[in-house]
């Protein structure tokens, strides 16, 4: 909030003193003196804060449903009693997928593009109270983010995106030109995105699918090899024929084994791949927990894709939200998949397939040489009454029960082991006629979230006297995080003085948190050249989430007469009197 500061001017004693009161001043210098060593100083600038404090967002106790509708630029929070508990704002349309996170902020892709299905384009991160905090944008004619983010532990974002390859690096790279429409391909690549100010973030990781190809077509091309051989890598001449020749529409991210696993709708399979590698690591074949770098640790649902079975074994059909059951709930550790079923041999419907996969207690998975990854089945699968040729989602709760979004439709089912629907909602937003939904998130119960709310504090002086016109001078002031507990401040100078020539240690700052020391902000300034004349003004900090959350350091600066002067104890006074509070308040009942 905005801060009250002390008004530090200087002012001449001298001139306001009446000479018939002369003696009575000279008396009480020696009593004020005395005091002034026997007390404590009071500090050369005065800050005062106020705290803002916000809504905290409400939990009930049987959970939350979290979901953006494809055609509304709204986010809502479903009770189980379907009333809705809390929408977000956006300008946006998603792109597509959306999170709540700790402090009910949610982080929201959005849609920028209509390149292709799923596209998006960038992320938002929207507080409770419904500000726009981060817009990070990843569009351009080289890339674009599309589908789904994964928030991670330390703060990052994992997002899914295209790239574009040309006609002629693709056929470099061995695809077949009759497999091949159009002048460009986009295969998938994954980045981690830090966010390091409001609308900026650092891609500190990255995966990319083209550095993992293998081609059996033209042996004089690259990436040739057998690819049966070869489950870890992709068949660059498997799946369809169009630009978008992965559709990768789903991310989940392993925090326990640092793995990532992605579902590919045009290979019918989903892939898990290793996140403990560096950057240069993920583009080889070695390197990360695995050993294997970048490669395919693991892949289920279609091992026609590396030439390892037939139709008949085929299990994903254009599938979507591919996750690991969290800890805590029912299957913990197995893969959920919502199976669109699109393609699926005979009659027409979806089904959520959970699977088992063959991995050890260090994230090693299993393999058969010649033969396909395991499992040969399913545990556990619930065939719907109903056929969502595209999008669709589904998670398990910690009771058992599995919740499902059918997509197209909007509705929304909680159904349980012995697959009885137990619970349902039919989403009417924006309307009922437009109410499909990409995905949903459900939050279990828990205690509303402590606020993390940042607010800005500063502390110094700049004062300096007797500098010489031309004369370079330097002082420091500290800037502070004073707010909520894991709150994270990113502040600015926004003002300065008109006169002198300024420099700064640093103009901003990103990430303060209540739990760091106190930032120090070095200041240099030239004086201007002008003799015997006192310059005045302030340096103004804000917020640059929070305009109104500021602080003032004053400044002044004086340069004098060229001449000597002898120093006096008025001179003191005159120099030193609003340091000392008490002084000022003695002497202003002195010369009344």
């Amino acid at each position: 909030m905005g801060k009250k500061y002390i008004n530090t001017l200087p002012i001449n004693i001298l001139e306001v003193v009446n000479i018939k009161k002369y003696n009575i001043y000279r008396f009480f210098i020696f009593i004020i003196v005395t005091l002034l060593v026997t007390s404590c100083f009071v500090p050369l600038s005065l800050t005062y804060s106020v705290n803002n404090t916000k809504k905290s967002c409400s939990f009930i106790s049987e959970g939350q449903i979290l979901f953006a509708p494809m055609q509304s630029t709204f986010t809502y929070l479903l009770e189980s009693n379907k009333e809705i508990n809390h929408t977000w704002p956006s300008s946006y349309t998603p792109g597509e997928a959306v999170y709540l996170l700790e402090d009910g902020s949610i982080l929201r892709a959005i849609k920028l593009s209509l390149a292709g299905g799923g596209a998006g384009g960038g992320v938002q991160r929207i507080t409770w109270e419904g500000d726009l905090i981060w817009d990070f944008r990843y569009n351009t004619d080289d890339y674009l983010s599309h589908h789904d983010i994964e928030p991670l532990p330390n703060g990052n974002i994992l997002m899914i995106a295209w790239e574009t390859m040309t006609r002629a690096e693709a056929l470099d790279a061995g695809r077949d030109p009759n497999k091949l429409f159009g002048n460009y391909l986009w295969p998938d690549h994954v980045i981690e995105v830090e966010p390091t100010g409001p609308s900026s973030g650092d891609i500190v990781w990255e995966w990319h699918a083209w550095d993992h190809m293998i081609q059996d077509y033209d042996s004089d091309k690259k990436n040739y090899g057998v690819v049966e051989d070869h489950p870890e890598l992709i068949d660059i001449n498997f799946g369809s024929s169009t630009n978008d020749w992965m559709h990768s529409n789903s991310i989940d991210y392993h925090p326990e084994f640092d793995q990532i696993i992605l579902s590919v709708h045009n290979f019918n399979e989903i892939w898990v791949i290793d996140h403990s590698t560096t950057t240069e690591e993920a583009a080889g074949h070695t390197g990360g927990n695995s050993g294997m770098g970048g490669d395919i640790l693991y892949r289920w649902g279609n091992p026609r894709a590396y030439k390892r079975g037939s139709i008949t074994d085929q299990k994903f059909f254009g599938q979507h939200d591919a996750s690991w059951v969290e800890p805590g709930c029912p299957g913990e550790g197995n893969i959920l998949v919502f199976n669109n079923g699109n393609g699926r041999p005979g009659v027409d419907y979806s089904s959520i397939d959970e699977i088992v996969p063959p991995v050890d207690e260090s994230g090693n998975y299993e393999i058969t040489i010649g033969e396909p990854f395991g499992p040969d089945e399913q545990i556990w699968i619930y065939n719907t009454d109903f056929y969502a040729w595209y999008i669709g989602g589904a998670q398990r709760m910690p009771n058992g029960n599995t919740l499902i979004c059918t997509g197209p439709t909007g509705k929304i089912l909680d159904v349980n082991y012995d697959k009885e629907i137990v619970w349902q909602y039919q989403n009417v937003y924006p309307n009922p006629s437009q109410s499909n939904i990409f995905d949903i998130k459900y939050y279990p119960p828990k205690e509303p979230p402590i606020p993390n709310h940042p607010n800005l504090d500063c502390y110094g002086n700049l004062k300096w006297k007797n500098v010489l016109a031309g004369e370079i001078v330097q002082g420091d002031f500290q800037v502070s995080n004073i707010g909520d507990t894991g709150s994270l401040l990113n502040w600015s100078i926004v003002s300065i003085p008109e006169w002198g020539n300024w420099t700064f240690g640093q103009m901003s700052g990103f990430g303060l948190t209540p739990e760091d020391s106190p930032l120090i902000v070095n200041v240099t300034v030239v004086a201007p050249d002008i003799e015997d004349k006192e310059f005045d003004g302030y340096i103004r900090i804000e917020n640059q989430n929070d305009t109104e959350d500021y602080d003032i350091i004053t400044v002044s600066l004086k340069t004098p007469k060229q001449k000597t002067k002898i120093f006096t104890i008025y001179d003191f006074l005159d120099n030193y009197i609003f340091s000392f509070p008490i002084l000022k308040l003695l002497l202003q009942q002195i010369i009344r």
